[in-house]
């Protein structure tokens, strides 16, 4: 019986103008699926979460997952993702493999389908311009804070990567972002420098006894990071999961929530 595929409307698809020729890229929506609930689509309808971690029925996650698969050359090496900065090579990441824990992926074989799951982070998808290495980073705070994008440039540099250039996914966005103290100190830390403090606007005080916030941008972050690593060429981050309820998951905003994902590959 032949599987359902993702409508195309459903998914996203990267404006990267020099993403080479020969590599594919795209990330999914919470469109498309059947799972239910709050793992809904989010208007009454099946979602298309991709998360066996979250709380969803499994059976329908792997239908989802199923559905997906139409679109890619290889099956996705699914990760086991810990907020860090570890970049895992994807070709060893498989069903009869151990499970690999990570933030990270590179590929340099065609079909090897680089995965992250996210619903706020920040996905970034990379491939070199000549298309032999590619990556893909879940990049939570912590993990940007934590250098993950620099590892994974590193990685793929290793791998011979020439020059890089990269796409932001969708993410929570800087109007809905709201951080403490401890975030803006760590990445303060970790690029100190105006240019980081300007991507933190403080709200206003809510009383005498409540603690500072910060509106935080971590598409801004994750430019300035990339660009101390040497990619300047990085395009997306305009697509805030939390305020598009219709269209994304969004744990800050509904904690129990499904996940997207954030796909390349070398065709």
């Amino acid at each position: 019986m032949m599987v359902q595929q993702v409508p195309r409307d459903a998914l996203v698809w990267p404006d990267w103008p020099d993403l080479p020729s020969n590599v594919g890229a795209l990330a999914t929506s919470r469109d498309g699926g059947v799972s239910l609930g709050p793992y809904g689509d989010g208007k009454g309808g099946g979602g298309l979460n991709l998360g066996l971690h979250c709380g969803d029925d499994a059976a329908a996650v792997h239908a989802n997952r199923a559905r997906l698969q139409a679109w890619l050359p290889g099956r996705p090496a699914w990760i086991a993702q810990v907020h860090g900065a570890d970049v895992v090579d994807a070709s060893t990441v498989g069903p009869d493999q151990p499970v690999r824990t990570g933030d990270a992926s590179i590929a340099t074989g065609a079909g090897v389908v680089c995965a992250i799951l996210t619903a706020d982070c920040l996905p970034v998808l990379f491939a070199d311009l000549d298309g032999k290495v590619v990556g893909a980073a879940h990049a939570g705070w912590r993990g940007l804070a934590g250098g993950v994008l620099g590892a994974t440039v590193e990685a793929m540099r290793a791998a011979g990567a020439g020059e890089i250039t990269a796409w932001m996914g969708p993410a929570i966005g800087p109007s809905a972002f709201e951080v403490g103290c401890d975030v803006r100190e760590a990445f303060l830390a970790a690029l100190p420098g105006q240019a980081t403090e300007d991507a933190f606007v403080r709200k206003p005080a809510g009383g005498v006894d409540q603690p500072v916030k910060f509106l935080a941008d971590m598409f801004t972050l994750a430019r300035w990071m990339l660009a101390r690593d040497g990619v300047t060429r990085v395009h997306g981050g305009g697509q805030c999961t939390a305020t598009a309820p219709e269209r994304f998951y969004s744990y800050r905003r509904d904690h129990v929530t499904g996940r997207q994902a954030s796909l390349i590959w070398i065709k």
